[in-house]
């Protein structure tokens, strides 16, 4: 397959999600709750808005050389620190549901951690091309990259509460790491001691440790923290195969909370049915498939090693909603990516999908198939 059917296959797959999602957005939005009684009509606005302006984003960064970014990486990872570090400032950073995720600039609101995976990405692709001889090295390879310039930024991101978006992020680092050529056994320990510390984090927090019980059996909890989740299987059971209907759902009236954003899989699983659910699970393999095979033929180190990151930033975060969705996991609060309502994610999403069709664009393909460790070491 040549990098230019990669590139189409992503662009197809992610089209399709996206006017899936701006439907279940008109199917669930208008049911949600709006404080102060306002039009919930604004959310499937809003969608329409942000989908135009991440596609022109997108349009934009195709255009633009990507190998053009690496000047300016670092100035980049400032500013995400910066950015990540305003969410704990009072007036500035905003507290919703016991996490402080977001920035209040008064006309608008936005999320650093969405704008921190690009950032990361870039800066991490760029540490490793730049220091391509030492990824097996302890300091170089594993502790500076890593712990400094790619853990900070995590940390900042973790302490906000936000351990889904952290949880998504440091495996699709680590997924980086490890195609750069890091150690085996330096990347498991480090998964190691972030699973300590997320156990950690979670046992000790009485609201978290909640959702953990809620888990284990989300109808003894479904009257509180375990609503969401238990909603969510009866909206997938009563779906079916089928589905009821596109805008024939009932839980998305006052029953699921936040049904047209975290919890939006819930609906396509009601209204599309296993078919649906099933279908937006094949299109994010194969939109993975299609960037990990565009990564195989990129033989640029910077554009393969952004590529695999860009792809990871998009699959991991699509796989633990719908792991959350369906009790899999613990509820972590991920929007579904494409789909979930939400300007942030979803402008700078479309984003990665144009830095990804630059990459095709402007690096010549690999001579020949092997895997991107191989490729590292030999370019």
């Amino acid at each position: 397959m040549s990098s230019r059917l990669s590139i189409i296959g992503i662009w197809v797959c992610f089209i399709i999600l996206l006017i899936l999602g701006i439907m279940m957005v008109a199917s669930t939005g208008l049911c949600a709750y709006v404080p102060n009684g306002g039009d919930p009509s604004q959310f499937l606005i809003k969608q329409c808005c942000f989908g135009v302006i991440g596609l022109l984003a997108a349009l934009a960064a195709s255009t633009v050389r990507y190998q053009s970014m690496r000047p300016w990486v670092y100035w980049a990872w400032w500013g995400c620190v910066g950015a990540l570090v305003l969410c704990y400032v009072p007036h500035v950073g905003m507290e919703i549901n016991g996490e402080r995720r977001w920035i209040n600039l008064g006309v608008f609101s936005f999320q650093p951690s969405e704008v921190a995976k690009i950032c990361l990405m870039l800066t991490l692709a760029d540490w490793y091309t730049t220091h391509r001889e030492m990824p097996g090295t302890f300091w170089r390879g594993f502790v500076w990259p890593g712990g400094v310039l790619f853990g900070v930024p995590l940390a900042l991101i973790l302490f906000e509460k936000d351990m889904g978006t952290a949880a998504a992020l440091a495996v699709s680092g680590g997924c980086v790491m490890y195609v750069a050529g890091v150690r085996n056994w330096l990347l498991f320990t480090a998964m190691l001691v972030g699973m300590v510390l997320m156990f950690d984090m979670a046992t000790g927090n009485d609201n978290r440790l909640e959702r953990i019980y809620a888990w284990f059996d989300p109808q003894a909890f479904s009257q509180g923290v375990g609503r969401q989740q238990w909603i969510s299987i009866l909206a997938l059971a009563r779906g079916g195969i089928t589905g009821v209907g596109l805008g024939d759902g009932i839980e998305k009236f006052g029953n699921l909370p936040f049904a047209h954003t975290d919890f939006i899989f819930a609906e396509i699983g009601e209204e599309w049915g296993l078919v649906g659910t099933l279908g937006v699970l094949l299109l994010f393999t194969l939109l993975t498939i299609f960037g990990i095979m565009l990564a195989l033929q990129t033989q640029d180190t910077f554009g393969r090693l952004l590529a695999t990151g860009l792809v990871c930033t998009i699959f991991w975060p699509a796989a633990l909603n719908m792991a959350v969705v369906t009790s899999l996991l613990p509820n972590s609060g991920l929007p579904l990516p494409f789909i979930s309502y939400g300007g942030t994610n979803l402008i700078f999403t479309i984003f990665s999908v144009g830095i990804l069709t630059s990459i095709q664009r402007y690096t010549p393909a690999a001579p020949r198939d092997i895997w991107p460790r191989h490729l590292i070491k030999d370019s």
